[in-house]
């Protein structure tokens, strides 16, 4: 097979690059990210020179782009993980998020339409989503497969209609596709604007941790290594037209994993137990901030059999790890812009 991954120079994309090229050394991964402050090619370093490996830099907003790529190569299939994915930048910049989640998901829709022209067999288009666009949950219940759309932030609501116009073109257009909401990632090559990676980094500096309002919104994670095998599982044995949530069963409030976090932290920096604590800060709660998101993923489960395969306490220790291996990295990434963006998204808040 030869699958086109987006956003493979990504977080998430990087590793299901990474994945698919070990686990598939017969097919050809090609791998499209415009490259933009999350995309970085030194995350996939490892397997550059690996001879089923493709890279293409490219905007998913371009559509006769798209067209010539689908044109010039015969993909039997497509991972579609391109995305704004930070809520605070969404807050701050909604319509970069609809530009690429969703007419950037339309272009990629309608090429992949018009290049298998209406021969579908053996082809697949895999959208990858959120469990934030189920909105928020209270104490009890939990995300399915069914839950009704109710997304409360303009990433939620971009990735929302990015997910309608992909069983759109299902039902429109015969086009055989899969998508998965998934709760959150964590672990290696994420950047640094997310929670873990951002504390871990501030942490390392003796800089202040921001926790919005008190901390008791509660997310759901998912080390991303299991993600990119459950992505592997659905895009070979999903139903078409179907839809999988992916998640931990794992559910933490903020302010406990920050706290697990620094108690990490402090041992493998050899420091004395309580100083990371010390850091932390609150700030203004976020606008729109949903309070508690948790996946049922039983269907996945159920159906073909995927389950997570370390505890989160086993996933953060081995993430740290590596944050704290690979400082050069986080180094690299942090500097210039994300600097300018750090302090305009946080300070004095």
């Amino acid at each position: 097979m030869h699958i086109l991954v987006t956003g493979g120079a990504g977080f998430i994309g990087s590793h299901v690059v990474r994945h698919l090229l070990h686990a598939f050394p017969n097919y050809t991964i090609t791998n499209l990210d415009k490259l933009t402050y999350a995309g970085n090619l030194a995350n996939l370093k490892d397997v550059e020179s690996m001879s089923n490996y493709r890279f293409v830099k490219g905007d998913i907003t371009d559509a006769a782009f798209l067209e010539e790529l689908f044109a010039g190569n015969r993909f039997d299939g497509v991972i579609h993980l391109a995305a704004e994915s930070h809520v605070d930048r969404s807050i701050s910049s909604p319509v970069e998020f609809v530009m690429s989640n969703v007419l950037g998901t339309v272009n990629l829709l309608n090429a992949a339409r018009v290049a298998w022209e209406g021969d579908f067999e053996g082809k697949r288009f895999y959208h990858v989503s959120t469990d934030e666009v189920y909105g928020t949950l209270g104490r009890e219940g939990m995300f399915t497969e069914t839950t009704a759309y109710d997304p409360h932030s303009p990433y939620s609501a971009s990735k929302a209609s990015s997910d309608h116009f992909v069983r759109a073109f299902h039902d429109t257009y015969g086009l055989p596709v899969v998508i998965s909401n998934c709760s959150n990632n964590y672990g290696s090559f994420q950047f640094p604007e997310k929670l873990i990676p951002l504390f871990i980094n501030n942490i390392r500096h003796n800089k202040p941790l921001p926790v919005y309002g008190k901390g008791e919104n509660v997310r759901d994670w998912l080390w991303v290594v299991d993600h990119a095998r459950a992505i592997d599982v659905i895009f070979h044995k999903g139903a078409t037209g179907e839809t999988y949530n992916i998640g931990g069963h794992n559910e933490w409030t903020n302010i406990d994993l920050i706290h697990l976090l620094c108690r990490i932290m402090d041992r493998k920096l050899d420091r004395q137990p309580g100083t990371s604590e010390s850091l932390i800060t609150y700030v203004t709660d976020r606008a729109g901030h949903d309070l508690r998101y948790a996946i049922d993923a039983s269907k996945l489960q159920r159906e073909l059999g995927w389950v997570p395969s370390i505890t989160f306490e086993e996933g953060l220790e081995a993430t740290v790890d590596w944050y704290l291996s690979n400082q050069e990295w986080l180094d690299e990434v942090t500097s210039g812009a994300y600097q300018r963006y750090y302090e305009e998204m946080y300070a004095g808040r």
